[in-house]
């Protein structure tokens, strides 16, 4: 035998062909296909239940994706309202590692959610019109999801309220408590303060329940943070993890003004809405307003 190779007393195997031994292991292994009800994994995710819910209103291809990507949009809405109530939780107990983990989440979620927007590249103004007669007054204007993702950024009109009064349910009560309640800005600032910084005391006893205006004394606190704090230090990845999820929500809006433009240009939308002149409006609020204005000063 030539030096340095080695004798192999058994046979060689190799992926394409296993041994007897390792196809046993194989054997033994093998995936549980018999159940006595439905399958644990749909007993937890409740797949048989979702694949009910995409009723159209016409045969129209276009329209069921139209359905389902909305429904998407929802389920992702209502992921991001968690986590940031869970970064919430966390700032109030001074956790700042757990809130920076929601954060990130959430940011990468926003990533998931204007991914689904590509889908809807492909809509020409005669695709929507095949199946738009059909929605009635339905508008994404409507979604009572997307309110609470607003309201924890806040941005709160009570006007907004108005649509949902007869949701089913407890979702109502659910967003009055949201639409009343201290948005994530709100949290973050109060932190801010316990850990010495000057927020002043009247916008921490300020109502909760309407859109805070733009104040030079907390883009000052922002300007303090990022000169105190360098790279790798919590107070700096809060603020720009802060700005991701902020920047990802402007990409949000910017993505469903270009999909409305693409596909039914500056109609009138289906809820009654401007269309058009209302998400170019939206577009223009910026969340975490001092956030952003800080820079200029940096």
């Amino acid at each position: 035998m030539e030096e340095g190779l080695e004798d192999h007393t058994g046979p060689m195997t190799s992926r394409r062909n296993p041994s007897k031994r390792e196809q046993q292991q194989v054997v033994q292994q093998a995936p549980k296909v018999e159940f006595e009800a439905t399958t644990p994994y749909d007993a937890y995710v409740r797949a048989s239940t979702l694949a009910t819910l995409q009723r159209t209103a016409t045969d129209e291809p276009g329209e069921y994706m139209f359905l389902v990507l909305s429904q998407i949009m929802e389920l992702y809405f209502n992921l991001l309202a968690f986590e940031w109530r869970t970064a919430q939780h966390y700032l109030r107990r001074n956790e700042l590692g757990e809130v920076l983990l929601a954060l990130r989440r959430s940011r990468d979620h926003f990533r998931g959610l204007n991914a689904s927007w590509v889908s809807f590249t492909w809509m020409t103004p005669p695709d929507f019109n095949a199946f738009r007669e059909a929605l009635g007054e339905a508008s994404g204007f409507q979604s009572f999801l997307y309110r609470h993702v607003e309201f924890l950024l806040g941005f709160k009109d009570p006007a907004l309220l108005r649509p949902h009064k007869h949701l089913a349910g407890t979702h109502y009560d659910d967003l009055v408590t949201a639409f009343n309640a201290p948005s994530l800005y709100d949290d973050v600032l109060a932190y801010l303060a316990r850990q010495g910084y000057a927020v002043p005391q009247e916008v921490l006893d300020a109502e909760t329940d309407s859109t805070r205006e733009w104040d030079e004394r907390i883009e000052d606190v922002w300007v303090q943070v990022y000169a105190d704090n360098g790279h790798g230090t919590q107070l700096r990845e809060l603020a720009e993890s802060l700005t991701d999820v902020a920047e990802e929500f402007s990409d949000w809006r910017y993505r469903h003004l270009m999909a409305v433009r693409r596909s039914m240009g500056a109609k009138v939308g289906t809820g009654g809405s401007a269309g058009l002149a209302w998400l170019e409006k939206s577009l223009q609020r910026q969340a975490f307003p001092e956030l952003w204005s800080s820079r200029t000063r940096i």
